[in-house]
Protein backbone atom coordinates (compact mmCIF):
# COMPACT_ATOMS: atom_id res chain seq x y z
CA UNK A 1 0.00 0.00 0.00
CA UNK A 2 0.82 3.68 -1.03
CA UNK A 3 1.52 6.01 2.17
CA UNK A 4 -0.64 8.69 2.35
CA UNK A 5 1.62 11.75 1.74
CA UNK A 6 2.56 14.12 4.66
CA UNK A 7 0.19 17.39 3.95
CA UNK A 8 0.80 20.54 6.27
CA UNK A 9 -2.48 22.09 5.48
CA UNK A 10 -1.60 25.52 7.88
CA UNK A 11 0.99 25.79 5.40
CA UNK A 12 -1.83 27.67 3.26
CA UNK A 13 -3.88 29.13 6.02
CA UNK A 14 -3.33 32.69 5.20
CA UNK A 15 -4.22 32.08 1.30
CA UNK A 16 -7.43 29.79 2.70
CA UNK A 17 -8.68 32.42 4.63
CA UNK A 18 -8.64 35.05 1.94
CA UNK A 19 -10.00 32.86 -0.94
CA UNK A 20 -12.61 31.69 1.69
CA UNK A 21 -13.49 35.30 2.05
CA UNK A 22 -13.63 35.80 -1.89
CA UNK A 23 -16.66 33.14 -1.64
CA UNK A 24 -18.68 34.22 1.41
CA UNK A 25 -18.52 37.94 -0.53
CA UNK A 26 -19.91 36.50 -4.04
CA UNK A 27 -22.78 34.57 -1.90
CA UNK A 28 -23.41 37.51 0.44
CA UNK A 29 -23.53 39.89 -2.09
CA UNK A 30 -26.85 37.98 -3.56
CA UNK A 31 -28.46 37.15 0.01
CA UNK A 32 -27.65 40.77 0.93
CA UNK A 33 -29.52 41.99 -2.10
CA UNK A 34 -32.67 39.82 -1.44
CA UNK A 35 -32.70 41.37 1.66
CA UNK A 36 -34.72 44.42 2.89
CA UNK A 37 -33.24 45.17 5.85
CA UNK A 38 -29.97 44.41 7.91
CA UNK A 39 -29.48 45.29 11.57
CA UNK A 40 -32.58 47.59 11.33
CA UNK A 41 -31.06 49.71 8.33
CA UNK A 42 -32.67 49.81 4.92
CA UNK A 43 -30.31 47.28 2.53
CA UNK A 44 -29.73 50.34 0.12
CA UNK A 45 -26.71 49.42 -2.92
CA UNK A 46 -24.34 51.62 -0.65
CA UNK A 47 -25.01 49.70 3.03
CA UNK A 48 -24.40 46.34 0.82
CA UNK A 49 -21.20 47.64 -0.44
CA UNK A 50 -19.89 48.81 3.16
CA UNK A 51 -21.11 44.96 4.88
CA UNK A 52 -19.00 43.48 2.26
CA UNK A 53 -15.56 45.55 2.06
CA UNK A 54 -16.39 44.59 6.41
CA UNK A 55 -16.24 41.49 5.12
CA UNK A 56 -13.39 41.53 2.84
CA UNK A 57 -11.65 43.46 5.59
CA UNK A 58 -12.25 40.13 8.17
CA UNK A 59 -10.76 37.58 6.43
CA UNK A 60 -7.91 39.65 5.52
CA UNK A 61 -7.07 40.07 8.98
CA UNK A 62 -7.28 36.48 9.84
CA UNK A 63 -4.59 36.40 6.81
CA UNK A 64 -2.73 39.23 8.24
CA UNK A 65 -2.71 37.99 12.26
CA UNK A 66 -1.71 34.84 10.82
CA UNK A 67 1.12 35.33 8.79
CA UNK A 68 2.13 37.43 12.08
CA UNK A 69 2.14 34.44 13.87
CA UNK A 70 3.65 32.24 11.89
CA UNK A 71 6.63 34.89 11.23
CA UNK A 72 6.92 35.14 14.63
CA UNK A 73 7.14 31.37 15.33
CA UNK A 74 9.96 31.40 12.79
CA UNK A 75 9.45 27.76 11.43
CA UNK A 76 9.67 26.56 8.22
CA UNK A 77 6.88 24.38 7.42
CA UNK A 78 5.87 22.88 3.46
CA UNK A 79 2.75 22.01 2.19
CA UNK A 80 3.62 18.44 1.02
CA UNK A 81 6.64 16.84 2.34
CA UNK A 82 6.97 14.53 -0.28
CA UNK A 83 7.08 17.31 -2.89
CA UNK A 84 6.88 20.60 -1.76
CA UNK A 85 5.32 23.39 -3.86
CA UNK A 86 4.81 25.65 -1.51
CA UNK A 87 6.57 26.84 1.66
CA UNK A 88 5.71 29.15 4.90
CA UNK A 89 8.73 30.71 6.16
CA UNK A 90 9.78 33.53 7.47
CA UNK A 91 9.90 35.52 4.43
CA UNK A 92 6.69 34.20 3.02
CA UNK A 93 5.18 35.25 6.24
CA UNK A 94 6.10 38.57 6.22
CA UNK A 95 5.30 39.62 2.66
CA UNK A 96 1.61 37.90 3.04
CA UNK A 97 1.24 40.11 6.54
CA UNK A 98 2.30 43.16 3.87
CA UNK A 99 -0.03 42.11 1.29
CA UNK A 100 -3.11 41.65 3.61
CA UNK A 101 -2.69 44.81 5.27
CA UNK A 102 -2.00 46.47 2.03
CA UNK A 103 -5.83 45.08 0.62
CA UNK A 104 -7.42 45.91 3.83
CA UNK A 105 -6.06 49.41 3.25
CA UNK A 106 -7.72 49.07 -0.53
CA UNK A 107 -10.85 48.19 0.95
CA UNK A 108 -11.54 50.88 3.25
CA UNK A 109 -10.53 53.17 0.71
CA UNK A 110 -12.81 51.76 -2.18
CA UNK A 111 -16.10 52.09 0.12
CA UNK A 112 -16.80 55.70 -0.55
CA UNK A 113 -14.83 55.59 -4.04
CA UNK A 114 -16.88 52.82 -5.45
CA UNK A 115 -20.13 54.31 -4.70
CA UNK A 116 -18.86 57.92 -5.74
CA UNK A 117 -18.10 56.13 -9.20
CA UNK A 118 -21.36 54.54 -8.66
CA UNK A 119 -19.63 51.26 -9.01
CA UNK A 120 -20.64 49.33 -6.00
CA UNK A 121 -20.86 45.84 -7.10
CA UNK A 122 -20.25 42.97 -4.56
CA UNK A 123 -17.64 40.98 -6.88
CA UNK A 124 -14.84 44.01 -6.97
CA UNK A 125 -13.93 42.65 -3.48
CA UNK A 126 -14.42 38.97 -4.50
CA UNK A 127 -12.15 40.27 -7.56
CA UNK A 128 -9.79 41.85 -5.26
CA UNK A 129 -9.21 38.83 -2.58
CA UNK A 130 -8.76 36.22 -5.11
CA UNK A 131 -6.24 38.50 -6.95
CA UNK A 132 -4.26 38.66 -2.88
CA UNK A 133 -4.86 34.30 -2.58
CA UNK A 134 -2.94 34.61 -6.02
CA UNK A 135 -0.32 36.86 -4.69
CA UNK A 136 0.29 35.42 -1.39
CA UNK A 137 0.41 31.56 -2.98
CA UNK A 138 2.80 33.43 -5.57
CA UNK A 139 5.19 34.57 -2.70
CA UNK A 140 4.93 30.88 -1.04
CA UNK A 141 5.71 28.69 -4.31
CA UNK A 142 8.79 26.91 -4.21
CA UNK A 143 7.72 25.40 -7.54
CA UNK A 144 7.55 26.55 -10.76
CA UNK A 145 3.98 25.34 -11.26
CA UNK A 146 2.93 26.54 -7.97
CA UNK A 147 4.89 30.14 -8.91
CA UNK A 148 2.89 29.76 -12.56
CA UNK A 149 -0.55 28.83 -10.46
CA UNK A 150 -0.10 31.93 -8.48
CA UNK A 151 1.04 34.05 -11.01
CA UNK A 152 -1.97 33.57 -13.06
CA UNK A 153 -4.44 33.92 -10.09
CA UNK A 154 -3.18 37.23 -9.05
CA UNK A 155 -3.38 38.38 -12.74
CA UNK A 156 -6.72 37.22 -14.15
CA UNK A 157 -8.65 39.23 -11.40
CA UNK A 158 -6.79 42.61 -12.18
CA UNK A 159 -7.55 42.58 -15.56
CA UNK A 160 -10.98 42.18 -14.81
CA UNK A 161 -10.71 45.02 -11.73
CA UNK A 162 -8.80 47.39 -14.49
CA UNK A 163 -11.68 47.25 -16.36
CA UNK A 164 -14.38 47.39 -13.44
CA UNK A 165 -15.97 51.05 -14.80
CA UNK A 166 -17.78 49.11 -17.44
CA UNK A 167 -18.97 52.58 -18.69
CA UNK A 168 -15.83 54.29 -19.55
CA UNK A 169 -14.37 53.05 -22.90
CA UNK A 170 -10.73 53.96 -21.46
CA UNK A 171 -11.73 52.00 -18.45
CA UNK A 172 -11.87 49.34 -20.82
CA UNK A 173 -9.46 49.77 -23.15
CA UNK A 174 -6.73 49.49 -20.33
CA UNK A 175 -7.99 46.10 -18.98
CA UNK A 176 -7.88 44.94 -23.14
CA UNK A 177 -4.22 46.27 -22.83
CA UNK A 178 -3.71 44.66 -19.84
CA UNK A 179 -5.00 41.47 -20.68
CA UNK A 180 -3.50 41.05 -24.30
CA UNK A 181 0.29 41.81 -22.37
CA UNK A 182 -0.36 40.31 -19.44
CA UNK A 183 -0.98 37.05 -21.85
CA UNK A 184 2.01 37.56 -23.49
CA UNK A 185 3.92 37.92 -20.25
CA UNK A 186 2.71 34.72 -18.93
CA UNK A 187 3.43 32.36 -22.12
CA UNK A 188 6.86 34.20 -22.29
CA UNK A 189 7.01 32.84 -18.43
CA UNK A 190 5.08 29.63 -19.09
CA UNK A 191 8.00 29.32 -22.16
CA UNK A 192 10.90 30.08 -19.90
CA UNK A 193 9.84 27.53 -17.09
CA UNK A 194 9.47 24.75 -19.62
CA UNK A 195 12.79 25.35 -21.29
CA UNK A 196 14.11 25.34 -17.67
CA UNK A 197 12.13 22.38 -16.68
CA UNK A 198 14.28 20.32 -20.12
CA UNK A 199 17.64 21.34 -18.76
CA UNK A 200 17.31 20.49 -15.32
CA UNK A 201 14.83 17.84 -15.62
CA UNK A 202 12.67 19.33 -12.39
CA UNK A 203 10.54 21.99 -11.60
CA UNK A 204 11.46 22.29 -8.18
CA UNK A 205 13.55 25.34 -6.93
CA UNK A 206 15.95 23.15 -4.73
CA UNK A 207 16.51 20.36 -7.88
CA UNK A 208 16.50 23.29 -10.16
CA UNK A 209 19.31 25.05 -7.73
CA UNK A 210 21.72 21.54 -7.70
CA UNK A 211 20.82 20.40 -11.37
CA UNK A 212 21.59 23.84 -12.92
CA UNK A 213 24.76 24.61 -15.18
CA UNK A 214 24.99 28.53 -16.09
CA UNK A 215 26.69 27.12 -19.61
CA UNK A 216 24.01 25.10 -20.84
CA UNK A 217 22.37 27.65 -23.32
CA UNK A 218 18.65 25.92 -22.95
CA UNK A 219 18.52 26.71 -18.83
CA UNK A 220 20.60 30.23 -19.47
CA UNK A 221 17.64 31.18 -22.25
CA UNK A 222 14.99 29.72 -19.73
CA UNK A 223 16.04 31.66 -17.11
CA UNK A 224 16.02 34.69 -19.51
CA UNK A 225 12.55 34.33 -19.86
CA UNK A 226 11.43 34.08 -16.39
CA UNK A 227 13.28 37.27 -15.80
CA UNK A 228 11.51 39.15 -18.92
CA UNK A 229 7.64 37.75 -17.62
CA UNK A 230 8.74 39.10 -14.31
CA UNK A 231 10.00 42.08 -15.97
CA UNK A 232 6.37 43.08 -17.27
CA UNK A 233 4.65 42.73 -14.11
CA UNK A 234 7.06 44.93 -11.99
CA UNK A 235 7.03 47.59 -14.98
CA UNK A 236 10.67 47.65 -15.88
CA UNK A 237 11.91 49.18 -18.68
CA UNK A 238 12.01 48.14 -21.55
CA UNK A 239 8.63 46.10 -20.79
CA UNK A 240 7.15 48.91 -19.08
CA UNK A 241 4.91 50.94 -22.33
CA UNK A 242 1.55 49.52 -20.47
CA UNK A 243 1.60 50.81 -17.34
CA UNK A 244 0.77 54.15 -17.73
CA UNK A 245 -2.35 53.75 -20.08
CA UNK A 246 -3.43 51.10 -17.60
CA UNK A 247 -2.75 53.14 -14.53
CA UNK A 248 -4.92 56.20 -16.01
CA UNK A 249 -7.80 54.33 -17.37
CA UNK A 250 -8.25 51.84 -14.21
CA UNK A 251 -10.49 53.40 -11.35
CA UNK A 252 -8.15 54.81 -8.92
CA UNK A 253 -8.51 52.43 -5.73
CA UNK A 254 -7.68 49.55 -8.47
CA UNK A 255 -4.60 51.25 -9.75
CA UNK A 256 -3.75 52.08 -6.09
CA UNK A 257 -3.79 48.48 -5.03
CA UNK A 258 -1.97 47.12 -8.71
CA UNK A 259 0.53 49.38 -7.98
CA UNK A 260 1.61 48.02 -4.75
CA UNK A 261 0.34 44.50 -4.38
CA UNK A 262 1.10 43.34 -7.68
CA UNK A 263 4.59 44.83 -7.57
CA UNK A 264 5.21 43.42 -4.34
CA UNK A 265 4.20 40.24 -5.17
CA UNK A 266 5.86 40.11 -8.52
CA UNK A 267 9.10 41.49 -6.96
CA UNK A 268 9.03 38.74 -3.82
CA UNK A 269 8.77 36.34 -6.23
CA UNK A 270 11.26 36.86 -8.54
CA UNK A 271 13.38 37.42 -5.14
CA UNK A 272 12.91 33.57 -4.16
CA UNK A 273 13.18 32.09 -7.62
CA UNK A 274 16.67 33.88 -7.61
CA UNK A 275 17.91 33.21 -4.51
CA UNK A 276 16.36 29.43 -4.49
CA UNK A 277 16.60 28.24 -8.08
CA UNK A 278 19.66 30.11 -9.54
CA UNK A 279 21.74 30.25 -6.25
CA UNK A 280 24.95 31.82 -6.60
CA UNK A 281 24.45 31.46 -10.82
CA UNK A 282 22.61 34.71 -10.09
CA UNK A 283 25.80 36.87 -10.53
CA UNK A 284 26.00 35.81 -14.27
CA UNK A 285 22.55 37.96 -14.20
CA UNK A 286 24.01 40.82 -12.57
CA UNK A 287 24.64 43.01 -15.87
CA UNK A 288 20.94 42.82 -17.03
CA UNK A 289 19.59 43.54 -14.14
CA UNK A 290 22.48 47.03 -13.76
CA UNK A 291 20.96 47.78 -17.35
CA UNK A 292 17.40 47.23 -16.50
CA UNK A 293 17.72 49.22 -13.15
CA UNK A 294 19.22 52.11 -15.01
CA UNK A 295 16.92 52.57 -17.83
CA UNK A 296 13.56 51.87 -15.70
CA UNK A 297 15.46 55.00 -13.16
CA UNK A 298 16.38 57.26 -15.96
CA UNK A 299 13.18 56.56 -18.65
CA UNK A 300 10.85 56.71 -15.14
CA UNK A 301 11.84 60.03 -13.78
CA UNK A 302 12.46 62.06 -16.91
CA UNK A 303 8.93 60.63 -18.41
CA UNK A 304 7.42 61.63 -15.08
CA UNK A 305 8.56 65.15 -15.32
CA UNK A 306 6.48 65.72 -18.77
CA UNK A 307 3.06 64.44 -17.09
CA UNK A 308 -0.27 66.55 -16.41
CA UNK A 309 -2.04 63.63 -15.73
CA UNK A 310 -1.64 62.70 -12.04
CA UNK A 311 -1.87 59.03 -12.29
CA UNK A 312 0.12 58.63 -15.52
CA UNK A 313 2.57 60.45 -13.34
CA UNK A 314 2.60 58.66 -11.03
CA UNK A 315 2.50 55.71 -12.62
CA UNK A 316 6.17 56.60 -14.40
CA UNK A 317 6.94 57.39 -11.24
CA UNK A 318 6.49 53.44 -9.95
CA UNK A 319 8.66 52.60 -12.87
CA UNK A 320 11.09 54.39 -11.53
CA UNK A 321 10.42 52.78 -8.41
CA UNK A 322 11.09 49.65 -9.90
CA UNK A 323 14.55 50.80 -11.04
CA UNK A 324 15.67 51.42 -7.55
CA UNK A 325 14.38 47.79 -6.45
CA UNK A 326 16.47 45.93 -9.20
CA UNK A 327 19.40 47.51 -7.87
CA UNK A 328 19.14 45.21 -4.75
CA UNK A 329 19.10 42.33 -7.65
CA UNK A 330 22.41 44.12 -8.67
CA UNK A 331 24.25 44.63 -5.70
CA UNK A 332 22.81 40.97 -4.52
CA UNK A 333 23.80 39.00 -1.26
CA UNK A 334 21.72 39.67 2.34
CA UNK A 335 22.06 43.23 2.13
CA UNK A 336 20.82 43.94 -1.33
CA UNK A 337 17.80 41.53 -0.75
CA UNK A 338 17.23 43.05 3.00
CA UNK A 339 17.09 46.32 1.73
CA UNK A 340 14.46 45.34 -1.60
CA UNK A 341 12.01 44.11 0.98
CA UNK A 342 12.39 47.03 3.43
CA UNK A 343 11.93 49.33 0.26
CA UNK A 344 8.82 46.94 -0.50
CA UNK A 345 7.10 47.71 2.88
CA UNK A 346 7.72 51.12 2.40
CA UNK A 347 7.05 51.20 -1.05
CA UNK A 348 3.16 50.02 0.11
CA UNK A 349 2.44 52.63 2.59
CA UNK A 350 3.82 55.84 0.69
CA UNK A 351 2.45 54.93 -2.49
CA UNK A 352 -0.87 53.27 -1.50
CA UNK A 353 -1.29 56.55 0.49
CA UNK A 354 -0.60 59.04 -2.82
CA UNK A 355 -3.25 56.81 -4.89
CA UNK A 356 -5.32 57.44 -1.92
CA UNK A 357 -5.60 60.82 -1.99
CA UNK A 358 -6.22 60.53 -5.62
CA UNK A 359 -9.26 58.58 -4.58
CA UNK A 360 -10.39 60.98 -1.76
CA UNK A 361 -10.48 63.33 -4.58
CA UNK A 362 -12.94 61.62 -6.89
CA UNK A 363 -16.48 63.41 -7.01
CA UNK A 364 -19.51 63.95 -9.35
CA UNK A 365 -18.61 60.40 -10.96
CA UNK A 366 -15.23 60.87 -11.80
CA UNK A 367 -11.81 60.38 -10.75
CA UNK A 368 -9.37 63.46 -10.29
CA UNK A 369 -6.78 62.98 -13.16
CA UNK A 370 -5.05 66.22 -13.35
CA UNK A 371 -2.31 67.72 -11.92
CA UNK A 372 -3.79 70.93 -11.62
CA UNK A 373 -6.89 69.80 -9.87
CA UNK A 374 -4.47 70.39 -6.95
CA UNK A 375 -4.15 74.03 -7.09
CA UNK A 376 -5.05 75.69 -4.05
CA UNK A 377 -6.10 72.42 -1.93
CA UNK A 378 -4.35 73.61 1.35
CA UNK A 379 -7.13 76.43 0.95
CA UNK A 380 -10.18 74.12 0.88
CA UNK A 381 -8.92 70.82 2.24
CA UNK A 382 -5.31 71.87 4.29
CA UNK A 383 -4.97 67.95 6.17
CA UNK A 384 -5.70 66.33 2.57
CA UNK A 385 -2.66 68.63 1.54
CA UNK A 386 -0.70 68.19 4.34
CA UNK A 387 -0.79 64.28 3.86
CA UNK A 388 -0.08 64.53 0.15
CA UNK A 389 2.88 66.44 0.72
CA UNK A 390 4.37 63.90 2.93
CA UNK A 391 4.00 61.07 0.76
CA UNK A 392 5.37 63.04 -2.24
CA UNK A 393 8.26 64.39 0.11
CA UNK A 394 8.36 60.45 0.74
CA UNK A 395 8.14 59.22 -2.73
CA UNK A 396 11.25 61.98 -3.58
CA UNK A 397 13.16 60.50 -0.73
CA UNK A 398 13.56 63.28 1.76
CA UNK A 399 15.54 62.92 4.83
CA UNK A 400 12.64 62.52 8.10
CA UNK A 401 10.41 60.38 5.77
CA UNK A 402 10.71 56.12 5.45
CA UNK A 403 10.91 56.52 1.61
CA UNK A 404 14.72 58.04 2.34
CA UNK A 405 15.95 55.18 4.26
CA UNK A 406 14.24 52.99 1.96
CA UNK A 407 16.11 54.27 -0.70
CA UNK A 408 19.38 55.12 1.17
CA UNK A 409 19.69 51.53 2.06
CA UNK A 410 19.56 50.50 -1.95
CA UNK A 411 22.26 53.09 -2.07
CA UNK A 412 24.37 51.57 0.51
CA UNK A 413 24.27 47.75 -0.80
CA UNK A 414 25.13 49.33 -4.20
CA UNK A 415 28.18 50.81 -3.05
CA UNK A 416 28.99 48.16 -0.64
CA UNK A 417 28.89 46.15 -4.03
CA UNK A 418 31.37 48.17 -5.81
CA UNK A 419 28.39 49.39 -8.28
CA UNK A 420 29.34 52.92 -8.11
CA UNK A 421 28.18 54.12 -11.65
CA UNK A 422 24.96 52.43 -10.24
CA UNK A 423 24.80 54.37 -7.50
CA UNK A 424 25.77 57.86 -9.08
CA UNK A 425 22.44 56.96 -11.51
CA UNK A 426 20.29 56.43 -8.06
CA UNK A 427 21.21 59.39 -6.81
CA UNK A 428 20.93 61.75 -10.08
CA UNK A 429 17.70 60.23 -11.11
CA UNK A 430 16.29 60.84 -7.45
CA UNK A 431 17.44 64.58 -7.76
CA UNK A 432 15.10 64.61 -11.30
CA UNK A 433 12.33 63.19 -9.58
CA UNK A 434 12.72 65.91 -6.40
CA UNK A 435 11.04 68.44 -9.31
CA UNK A 436 7.85 66.60 -10.37
CA UNK A 437 6.93 65.11 -6.55
CA UNK A 438 7.44 68.63 -5.28
CA UNK A 439 5.25 70.00 -8.21
CA UNK A 440 2.22 69.19 -6.41
CA UNK A 441 3.06 70.50 -3.03
CA UNK A 442 3.64 73.34 -5.01
CA UNK A 443 0.67 73.77 -6.79
CA UNK A 444 -1.71 72.81 -3.35
CA UNK A 445 0.28 75.96 -1.38
CA UNK A 446 0.74 78.44 -3.81
CA UNK A 447 -1.61 78.50 -6.44
CA UNK A 448 -5.15 79.61 -6.52
CA UNK A 449 -8.27 77.13 -6.42
CA UNK A 450 -9.47 75.84 -9.36
CA UNK A 451 -12.71 77.04 -10.28
CA UNK A 452 -14.16 73.62 -9.88
CA UNK A 453 -14.32 72.91 -5.81
CA UNK A 454 -13.38 69.47 -4.52
CA UNK A 455 -15.17 67.15 -2.58
CA UNK A 456 -15.15 68.90 1.03
CA UNK A 457 -15.96 65.41 2.54
CA UNK A 458 -13.83 62.65 3.37
CA UNK A 459 -15.30 59.09 3.81
CA UNK A 460 -13.89 57.54 7.53
CA UNK A 461 -12.69 54.45 5.55
CA UNK A 462 -10.58 56.94 3.24
CA UNK A 463 -9.44 59.13 6.71
CA UNK A 464 -8.51 55.75 8.79
CA UNK A 465 -6.12 54.13 5.60
CA UNK A 466 -4.58 57.77 4.72
CA UNK A 467 -3.69 58.25 8.15
CA UNK A 468 -2.86 54.67 8.70
CA UNK A 469 -0.13 55.28 5.54
CA UNK A 470 1.27 58.85 6.98
CA UNK A 471 1.59 57.33 10.03
CA UNK A 472 4.13 54.15 8.97
CA UNK A 473 5.80 56.96 6.76
CA UNK A 474 6.46 59.03 9.47
CA UNK A 475 7.08 55.90 12.13
CA UNK A 476 9.42 54.24 9.96
CA UNK A 477 11.27 57.42 8.71
CA UNK A 478 12.31 58.34 12.09
CA UNK A 479 12.38 54.40 13.40
CA UNK A 480 13.19 51.84 11.12
CA UNK A 481 14.11 49.57 13.53
CA UNK A 482 12.58 50.71 16.95
CA UNK A 483 11.05 53.40 18.68
CA UNK A 484 8.50 54.88 21.05
CA UNK A 485 5.76 57.53 21.02
CA UNK A 486 5.52 59.55 24.23
CA UNK A 487 4.95 56.42 26.87
CA UNK A 488 4.33 53.81 24.08
CA UNK A 489 7.11 52.16 23.70
CA UNK A 490 6.73 50.05 20.21
CA UNK A 491 9.17 47.45 19.15
CA UNK A 492 9.19 47.66 15.99
CA UNK A 493 12.63 46.59 14.11
CA UNK A 494 11.40 46.61 10.61
CA UNK A 495 15.25 46.37 9.40
CA UNK A 496 15.90 43.71 10.79
CA UNK A 497 12.49 41.92 10.08
CA UNK A 498 13.77 42.62 6.56
CA UNK A 499 17.31 40.98 6.87
CA UNK A 500 16.14 37.98 8.87
CA UNK A 501 13.40 37.19 5.89
CA UNK A 502 15.92 36.81 3.74
CA UNK A 503 18.59 34.89 5.98
CA UNK A 504 17.65 31.48 4.65
CA UNK A 505 18.88 32.31 1.56
CA UNK A 506 22.42 33.11 2.16
CA UNK A 507 22.66 30.27 5.34
CA UNK A 508 23.74 31.20 8.80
Amino acid sequence: MIPAPEIDISVLAPIGFVAIGAMVVLVGEVLLSRAKTFLGRPMTESYVGTLLAFTSMFFLALAFSDSVVAFAAGDTTVFLGANPMFQQDRFSSLVTAVLALAAILTCALSIAYLAELRINHGEYYALLLLATSGMMLLVASVDLLALFVGFELMSIPIYVLAGFDRRRLRSNESAIKYFVIGSFASAILLYGMALLYGATGSTSFEAIRVAFDPSNRVAAIGVGLLVVGFAFKIASVPFHQWAPDVYEGAPSAVTAFMSVSVKTAAFAGLMRLMAAAIGAHVESLTEVFWVIAALSMIVGNFMAVIQENVKRMLAYSSIAHAGYLLVGFTAGGQDGYAAMVFYLVVYVFMNLGAFGVVVAMAQQGRDCEKVDAFAGLARSRPALAAIMTLFMLSLAGIPGTAGFIAKFNIFFAAVHSEMIWLSIVVVLTSVVSVFYYLRIPVLMYMREPSEEAPRMEIASGEALALCFCAAAVLFLGVFPNEGSIWIIDLDLPVLDWASESVRQFFGP
